[in-house]
């Protein structure tokens, strides 16, 4: 068996009007929020399934129900902390994360450098090892309309 293991995350949030809009742990401002049972930051969620795909460990909404009242409305930062705990448990370390938002506005761009500083310090690893990347659907899609946001992430991780 390899020591390096990869994983693969998707997911996608409505957005609507009177939510906060969080996205890489941070809150950015727009008139438009996502909404979920947790702060629905779309990246963190994607960073999480990615990692507990690649350790075998099943999804996110195994280890965080929708359906637990505990996890209402939580930061999803605890969660990807969590996520790191698990996967550190089973002794692995992250080797990289790729990921991709799917958002037609607010441009993400600006904000990038600041999503990899709170990431780097959530799962404790270099900003260096977490890439973020952001397009437009060019006006096609949910994504298109600004009726959601969905963002993929690939993550590597190896035995340590």
């Amino acid at each position: 068996m390899s020591n390096f293991r990869i994983g693969f995350g998707y997911d996608v949030h409505q957005l609507q009007p009177g939510y906060d809009f969080w996205l890489g742990g941070i809150k950015l401002e727009h008139h438009l929020g996502a909404v979920g049972h947790s702060d629905a930051d779309v990246l963190i969620h994607v960073i999480c399934d990615a990692l507990l795909g690649a350790a075998n460990m099943r999804d996110i909404g195994y280890h965080f129900s929708d359906q637990d009242p505990k996890f209402k409305g939580i930061d999803s930062k605890i969660l990807l902390k969590e996520v790191m705990k698990l996967i550190r448990e089973a002794g692995y370390e992250v080797g990289n994360i790729d990921t991709t938002i799917c958002l037609q506005l607010p441009k993400v761009n600006p904000h990038i450098p600041a999503m990899k500083t709170c990431l780097s310090e959530v799962m404790d690893v270099s900003e260096g090892d977490i890439s973020i990347k952001a397009t437009t659907t060019e006006k096609l899609g949910f994504v298109g309309r600004e009726e959601g946001v969905s963002a993929y992430c690939n993550a590597l991780i190896y035995k340590v």
